[in-house]
């Protein structure tokens, strides 16, 4: 017997990353990032913080982004002066990140909005530690006990 949509936790977690996924997109709007544009400009600012200056294939990694899609996203916010890519010296046919000054402001800016549409949004979650415990381990990428993983 199937379940009812409300019973599938693959039903109800698409419904909540859609409701999510607007949130997010409304508290980037005013910003002129999209989601995934946040996604890479705030996980190169956060490497690049740590001392790191990641290739796309680390900074899509660090992100979980697909690395073609990385690398047209990654033009698009060196086009808006967010980011400079520049060549690798030990590997011609890489390219560093590094984000530029006004990058770095827009990216705190951004995770300043995107924590408080998560607050909001999560706001009624009785232990968002405990959700965060549950999910952490679907979102790893090491799992083997997945097809087609």
């Amino acid at each position: 017997m199937p379940l009812e949509p409300e019973e599938s936790p693959g039903f109800v977690l698409w419904h909540v990353t859609l409701r999510w996924q607007r949130a997010i997109t409304a508290a980037l709007a005013p910003l002129g990032l999209t989601h995934v544009q946040f996604v890479l400009l705030a996980s190169a600012w956060w490497l690049n913080a740590r001392g790191d200056e990641p290739n796309q294939l680390s900074l899509a990694r660090q992100a979980g982004t697909d690395v073609k899609m990385t690398s047209e996203v990654l033009r698009k916010l060196e086009a808006k002066a967010l980011i400079v890519r520049t060549v690798d010296a030990a590997d011609t046919r890489a390219r560093r990140i590094r984000v530029t000054g006004r990058g770095g402001e827009l990216a705190r800016a951004a995770i300043t909005a995107v924590e408080g549409a998560d607050a909001a949004f999560f706001a009624t979650t009785p232990d968002t530690a405990a959700l965060l415990a549950m999910l952490r381990p679907l979102a790893r990428d090491d799992r083997t006990d997945i097809p087609g993983s």
